[in-house]
């Protein structure tokens, strides 16, 4: 029974039909690659673009580097430095290991149309993220 019955809670249903919370976040800006405050306070977001800033923190954050977070946590391109790897292999690794940063998030149910470029060191990336509010869509971000 709800507190407010009036009030209707989110779907929270996870992969394995688990009810999950609703995922919260504090909101990001992407072009300057900080969190957003207001009044001294961190602003907060739930949802889908919430899953978002966490694929955002994932992707820019080196796999195994901090051990704050866990084995699983962040993108473990760093893989593909020094390799003499053709160009198609080194895209292919690296749509890979995209795949496998975001895929842990149970939030997040399938990464599609992913697409990748390389310019020197630079990585673009663009894709579509199914979470369990609908879908985000990462487009040209740089890691």
């Amino acid at each position: 029974m709800a507190l407010f019955p009036l009030i209707e809670l989110p779907q929270t249903t996870g992969t394995k039909g688990q009810r999950m919370p609703l995922f919260r976040e504090v909101a990001w800006d992407f072009k300057e690659n900080r969190p957003i405050w207001r009044g001294g306070e961190p602003v907060y977001i739930t949802g889908g673009p919430a899953v978002l800033v966490w694929a955002w923190n994932a992707l820019h954050n080196p796999r195994g580097l901090h051990d704050v977070f866990t084995r699983d946590y962040g993108l473990g391109i760093q893989e593909l430095e020094g390799k003499p790897y053709s160009e198609e292999i080194r895209r292919s690794e690296a749509i890979r290991y995209v795949r496998q940063a975001l895929e842990v998030n149970p939030y997040i149910v399938q990464v599609d149309a992913i697409a990748v470029d390389f310019s020197g060191s630079v990585l673009s990336l663009t894709c579509q993220i199914q979470t369990i509010y609908g879908e985000v869509e990462i487009n040209g971000w740089t890691l």
